[in-house]
């Protein structure tokens, strides 16, 4: 019970103290440092926070689409027909995964209008995937017609597929080649079938490169030896471990890929585009933390009178640091919780900002424009790439806001500790004798 009063009354004077000495350091270069590494703390937080959220929604548009659309969570090959109702069965009892889904594919030939051609990738899939697959439906956004497969010369393309093709909705297209078995020709006329729909996604590659037919056209192109793959999404595709597990004990001579070995390269570009981006805007963190050791050696050096009378009076060195260590903290913590703060308050209103930044920066080029070279201000427009930044929806991570604050509150705190050392470093008896 004593200890715990000593050490209550302790961090009571501490306190206070350090709450003193910053009532006292509200004017002069102290209060400017301390304001200037607070502000520093803040916008690093702020900014740290915004630009991974943008970030994080650039990104994951692309890894929504391929996991939803192309990659699934886990993929099941080499499932034998006798074997089927069971893994069916397993994968409908387990409360991780969402939907399987079997579908083949193919590459092929195709060609349109004007004997237009692009190669592509034909999949074929169950007329009833998006009531069955929510984030297959969620992600292939249908611009024109419907994913409609029930008759067997149906195709829904990605609309730069069409575009390439010079097809729409209605239009004939011709699989003119097709990968297939031996029991299937590779080139002919006669594979033609009526656009149902166009889809476009977050990715790109897909649609620019999708078509997708129903399963009764696969039967009939695709030869008896094409592979049937089921893919399988989860409610949480970390447990892709667990599931591809569960599926090998129950069908041993099945082959299973998860989504961290699909697209693997892909994957990793943008984990180190990530990394990277955020090293450097963590260097703001260095350049704070810098500056806040600077400025605590000062105030060290400032109050060394203050120090030594404490320290005749009975402080120990550890308590006497540790009022400079709370110090760093509070201009921390202010400066973490402000950026916090302001850093989720751009991320939901991404939109606006970018917007804002297109029109003022419009009016300064067009006012500069009049001021120096008027007869040029008519060729003066706003920059379409902004329109196209603020489209990029900004995601919000929890952990990475809560690791990032971590840090600002961290930097600061390390350079007050290590600043806090020179207290030791001071002489009483010298420093009184000299007063």
């Amino acid at each position: 019970m004593k200890i715990r009063k000593n050490i209550f009354s302790s961090l009571k004077w501490i306190t206070y103290v350090s709450r003193r000495f910053s009532r006292i350091d509200r004017s002069g270069r102290s209060a400017v440092t301390s304001f200037l590494s607070t502000l520093g703390i803040c916008f690093g937080v702020m900014t740290l926070i915004s630009v991974t959220s943008v970030m994080n929604g650039f990104q994951m548009s692309f890894v929504d689409a391929i996991l939803e659309i192309s990659s699934y969570h886990v993929r099941v090959f080499s499932v034998a027909p006798e074997k089927e109702t069971e893994f069916l069965e397993y994968c409908k009892d387990n409360r991780n995964i969402t939907s399987a889904s079997p579908f083949c594919e193919s590459q092929g030939l195709i060609t349109g209008a004007k004997s237009r051609e692009k190669a592509g990738i034909i999949r074929a899939v169950e007329n009833d995937i998006c009531e069955e697959d929510s984030g297959f439906a969620r992600e292939i956004n249908i611009t024109s017609g419907s994913f409609d497969l029930s008759s067997d010369d149906s195709v829904v393309l990605g609309v730069y597929l069409a575009r390439a093709l010079g097809v729409r909705v209605g239009s004939r297209v011709n699989m003119l080649a097709l990968s297939g078995g031996s029991d299937v020709q590779l080139l002919s006329q006669n594979r033609e079938f009526t656009v149902t729909g166009l889809f476009e996604c977050g990715y790109t590659d897909i649609n620019e490169n999708y078509a997708f037919v129903s399963t009764a056209a696969a039967k009939k192109y695709f030869g008896k030896d094409a592979k049937k793959i089921y893919g399988l999404k989860l409610g949480h595709y970390e447990n892709d471990t667990a599931v591809i597990a569960g599926i090998q004990k129950i069908v041993p001579e099945a082959d299973a890929e998860s989504w961290r070995s699909y697209n693997r390269t892909f994957f990793g570009a943008l984990r180190v585009e990530k990394n990277i981006l955020m090293m450097l805007v963590f260097l703001i963190f260095v350049v704070v933390g810098y500056n806040i050791y600077n400025g605590m050696r000062r105030l060290v050096y400032e109050r060394r009178m203050e120090i030594s009378i404490l320290s005749a009076l009975g402080g120990t060195r550890g308590e006497i640091r540790s009022v400079f260590i709370i110090r760093g903290f509070t201009s921390g913590f202010i400066g973490a919780a402000a950026g916090v703060m302001l850093g989720l308050l751009i991320s939901v209103n991404i939109g606006h900002v970018f917007m804002f930044a297109s029109h003022m920066l419009y009016y300064v080029q067009y006012f500069a424009t009049m001021l120096f070279s008027p007869e040029n201000a008519d060729f003066i427009r706003e920059n379409p790439m902004y329109r196209i930044y603020a489209s990029i929806p900004a995601r919000v991570i929890p952990w990475e806001v809560f690791m990032i604050a971590l840090f600002g509150i961290a930097a600061p705190l390390a350079a007050s500790w290590s600043a806090g050392s020179k207290v030791l470093e001071i002489t009483v008896a010298e420093v009184l004798h000299d007063e």
